[in-house]
C-alpha cells in the first residue's frame, strides 16, 4: 500500500462514491470524504455500490474542506503539507505530465457541480485527462481510476 490517497469533495452520488471507494480497497489506496455528502455515508446504495469492500480502505471523514486542509497540513512531512492535487476539466495540465510523490492526495470534485474556488486556489496542482473535442467530462469515479492508475504505475516503478 502506498501513502496515496483520494480524496472526494462533498460526493452527492452516492454510487459513484461506492465505486471510487471500491477501486480504492482494490488498488491499496486510502480514501478521504469530505463533507457535507449529498447522502448519508450509511445509505443503501452507497454500500451496494462498495459492497463488502468498503471493509477493505481506509477512509477518513472531515467534516468540511477546512477540517480536510488542517488535517492536510498536520498530515505531511515536518514544515509541509501533502501534495493536492485536483483533477479538473478546467486544468491546462494532464494528468500524464505530472509527476507523482509519495503522499500526494489526488482530489475529485461533486459529479454535479465540480469543485468550487477556494478548492482550486488550495491545490498545488490542477490537472485534466485530456479528451475528444466535444466531450465535456468523463464519470467522476472513471476519472479517478485512470489518473489514480498512473500515479500508482509511476510509484511503483521507483
Amino acid at each position: 500500500m502506498t501513502s496515496l490517497k483520494l480524496a472526494l469533495y462533498q460526493p452527492d452520488i452516492p454510487q459513484n462514491a461506492g465505486a471510487m471507494l471500491r477501486t480504492c480497497a482494490c488498488l491499496g489506496v486510502s480514501a478521504a470524504i469530505i463533507g457535507p455528502a449529498g447522502f448519508p455515508t450509511s445509505d443503501r446504495d452507497f454500500r451496494r455500490a462498495g459492497m463488502d469492500y468498503l471493509d477493505h480502505v481506509t477512509i477518513d471523514r472531515h467534516a468540511s474542506f477546512a477540517a480536510f486542509e488542517a488535517w492536510r497540513a498536520a498530515s505531511g512531512r515536518v514544515g509541509e503539507s501533502r501534495r493536492l492535487l485536483l483533477l479538473s476539466t478546467r486544468a491546462a495540465a494532464s494528468y500524464l505530465d505530472c509527476d507523482y510523490r509519495d503522499g500526494d492526495i489526488l482530489l475529485v470534485g461533486r459529479e454535479s457541480a465540480g469543485a468550487p474556488e477556494e478548492v482550486h486556489a488550495a491545490a498545488d496542482l490542477t490537472l485534466r485527462i485530456p479528451m475528444c473535442g466535444g466531450m465535456r467530462s468523463l464519470n467522476v469515479a472513471v476519472a479517478a481510476a485512470i489518473v489514480m492508475s498512473e500515479a500508482l504505475r509511476q510509484l511503483r516503478a521507483r
